[in-house]
């Protein structure tokens, strides 16, 4: 079967694009041949910094021959539908129709339509101009004396060449021909821009692949990724040294290389008195060079590697010494920045916050800052934290967004809090949080475990999440502008990684006061009327959020392989809002369900439930209230009765000791008498104080399970 080859060259396409571009490349080119029915046997896209390629493998040298039959008016119909008929169809006359016998419907005509499939080459000329001029670049550009006319092409750098051939790998392949902005497709590419610029002539993706390679040019991004990688660490484990990976910066870097060339260069060891973290930040976001480290003391070295795009003929020397040069004057910049940062205190610069805005209805940075440390005072005692140390480390924690250093890289915001708070002699815990209360920004991210950075952290988070529930800007769909989703999961691990029991009710009920009253201050109309704060607009935003912590936690849950459906049963239960205590009902109740007893217990509370839904609709009123033992006629009645009233003591003193699986034990102790009273005992009995007693019985049976969960949201 014929291959495809086709490659695209340009200038240089930026490093952050091309990951992207080649897949859109490859699902455009392979949907297109779908839709033409040529299904292939496999295709995969490479870039590098002047070329996208794409090679498709076992595509039909033709398409499929097409046959339709199409149905048209009766025969003797309206001169209109047939005139249609005769149009939609391509037909001359009705003499080229064919009419088809119904006995019931009458005869009808019907056209044979026959469409002889193309040669796949013409169909590739057809479709390649349409992608490469619609190709989706988040930026592109039209250039030279083209530029001017109409429907002048626009790409993300200049196009110098297209290269399309087609065929079978034994013979020669055909040029797809086409042409797009007065550049015609052809078999020609160029290797290393330095090192070997002159044209190639290709013809099939082996044959391509393999002559760029002579030409210098890696065509494999991961081929290039695994080089540098490899080298830079033979090179640093040569010197004694041990490279810091980092993965992000080794994409980068492999998008900026066609012929990767590893070398290493140094700094004066001075800027080691810089904190590692801000050496690193400065070499690598202005060279995109990667820092090691002695492997002895797990310090940074003065040393760093960085990718070079050439075999230069000095072996890299003047190239080592540019890096250099530019290197040392950042690390200069960044020096000052450090040392004029700890000239000022970190609570000397907290006025600024009050000319800062947050958020024009949630007020000033400044004010945003009260509101935590308020918050986190009251959380402290719930997490074990100290409260003074815990005031202190609030009030400073968004100090450093002000400092030199973060404002030239603000990825290291709290990092640089926590050494300007040690440098100003700060409580390590105080200064540990600065960094910490952020945390956790994502699923891999570590949980704080220090207390007073896990009472910062939490309130850090809950006031973004009340404040933002308090003016009505939730997450919707697939927008969550404000990482509010990520906000609420970050909670969730606090608390459940750190084993903390906290009713976030009450949490959110104060702070939710807190906010209402300093927004009412503002005239923010938030839809409450006086003050005081109307406490159903409180207790409606609580349970809200609430809700949208249910179904975070389904979330984290279900990707540990809980079901979701267990956390409904459990947060449909009134006063669920200690996430700690849910996820352990979960465990429970899901290692109970596993069970044969869980699984028959489960079966036998649904059908009372079920029958208790269809009845009091019936009925149209609950069956409520404790039965009456003396309507009990039969002996499962009375056992029933029995084994729910032990069962429920049980299952109360182990819910109260937080002991869910006794708990479930419990429970489980109902299971026969529930088997047999429905096996032997008529519920809907004739007598209607005998049918509303033993309904009264099922209703038992519902609040009995609903000491560990909602056996209604279980599914089956």
């Amino acid at each position: 079967m014929p291959d495809l080859l086709f490659e695209l060259f340009s200038e240089e396409i930026p490093a952050r694009m091309q990951a992207k571009a080649a897949d859109d490349l490859r699902r455009m080119v392979t949907d297109r041949l779908v839709a033409e029915g040529l299904v292939y046997e496999g295709a995969k896209a490479f870039a590098t910094p002047r070329r996208l390629a794409l090679t498709v493998h076992g595509i039909p040298p033709r398409q499929a021959d097409l046959k339709d039959e199409r149905k048209g008016p009766r025969v003797g119909g309206p001169e209109a539908a047939i005139a249609g008929f005769l149009k939609a169809t391509g037909l001359a006359s009705l003499d080229e129709a064919q009419i088809q016998r119904d006995p019931k419907k009458g005869d009808f005509y019907v056209a044979l339509i026959e469409k002889p499939g193309r040669a796949t080459s013409d169909v590739l000329a057809e479709i390649l101009p349409v992608i490469i001029r619609t190709f989706p670049w988040p930026k592109s550009m039209r250039w030279g004396a083209r530029s001017a006319r109409s429907g002048a092409l626009s790409w993300v750098r200049p196009l110098h060449a297209i290269t399309a051939t087609f065929g079978l790998e034994t013979e020669e392949p055909d040029v797809v021909k086409f042409a797009v902005d007065g550049i015609e497709s052809g078999q020609t590419t160029f290797g290393h821009r330095f090192m070997a610029p002159s044209a190639i002539s290709v013809r099939r993706f082996e044959d391509y692949e393999a002559k760029l390679l002579e030409a210098k040019v890696v065509l494999d991004p991961e081929r290039r990724k695994d080089t540098i990688l490899t080298d830079a660490m033979q090179l640093a484990f040569a010197q004694g040294f041990e490279l810091v990976e980092d993965q992000a910066l080794l994409d980068e870097v492999a998008g900026l290389v066609e012929w990767p060339v590893v070398l290493m260069g140094s700094f004066d060891k001075e800027f080691l008195s810089i904190p590692g973290e801000v050496i690193r930040a400065t070499i690598r976001n202005n060279q995109k060079c990667f820092v090691v480290r002695d492997p002895k003391t797990e310090k940074l070295a003065n040393k760093f590697i960085l990718t070079a795009n050439i075999e230069a003929s000095d072996g890299g020397k003047a190239i080592t010494a540019g890096n250099e040069r530019v290197i040392r004057a950042r690390l200069s910049d960044a020096n000052f920045f450090y040392n004029t940062d700890l000239k000022t205190r970190l609570e000397d610069r907290l006025p600024k916050f009050e000319q800062i805005v947050f958020h024009e209805k949630l007020g000033t940075q400044g004010e945003r800052i009260k509101r935590i440390e308020e918050l986190a005072a009251e959380i402290a005692p719930l997490v074990g934290a100290d409260v003074e140390k815990t005031k202190r480390a609030s009030h400073l924690a968004k100090a450093d967004l002000l400092t030199d250093v973060v404002g030239e890289f603000p990825e290291l915001q709290g990092l640089m809090g926590k050494y300007y708070a040690l440098a100003q002699g700060e409580d390590a815990s105080v200064a540990a949080a600065s960094e910490e209360h952020y945390k956790p920004q994502g699923p891999n991210d570590r949980v704080p475990t220090d207390p007073v950075s896990v009472a910062v952290a939490l309130a850090d988070k809950v006031d973004t999440l009340v404040g933002f529930w308090a003016i009505d800007e939730k997450p919707t769909g697939s927008k969550d502008p404000y990482a509010l989703r990520r906000a609420g999961l970050g909670v969730i691990r606090l608390l459940n990684d750190n084993g903390r029991q906290i009713s976030l009710t009450k949490i959110f009920d104060a702070h939710a006061n807190r906010i209402y009253e300093a927004l009412g201050r503002k005239g923010v109309s938030v839809g409450v009327r006086s003050v005081p704060w109307a406490g159903k607009q409180v207790q409606k935003l609580s349970l809200d959020l609430l809700s949208f912590f249910a179904d975070r936690l389904k979330v984290q849950l279900r990707e540990q392989g809980a079901r979701h459906d267990l956390v409904d049963a459990v947060f449909a239960l009134e006063g669920q809002d200690d996430l700690l205590m849910v996820v352990r009902r979960v465990e429970a109740l899901g290692q109970f369900l596993d069970t044969d007893d869980g699984k028959n217990l489960l079966a036998g509370a649904k059908r009372a439930s079920n029958i208790l839904s269809i009845e009091e609709k019936r009925d149209k009123r609950a069956f409520e209230g404790a039965p009456n033992p003396a309507l009990y006629s039969l002996a499962e009645e009375k056992a029933l009765a029995d084994a729910i009233d032990l069962a429920k003591v049980e299952a109360s003193v182990a819910v109260m000791n937080e002991d869910f699986t006794s708990a479930m034990g419990a429970i489980a102790k109902l299971r026969p008498a529930v088997d047999a009273f429905f096996d032997k005992v008529k519920v809907n009995d004739d007598d209607p104080k005998v049918r509303e007693n033993r309904l009264k019985l099922l209703n038992e049976i519902r609040a009995a399970t609903r000491a560990v969960a909602d056996f209604s949201k279980i599914q089956d």
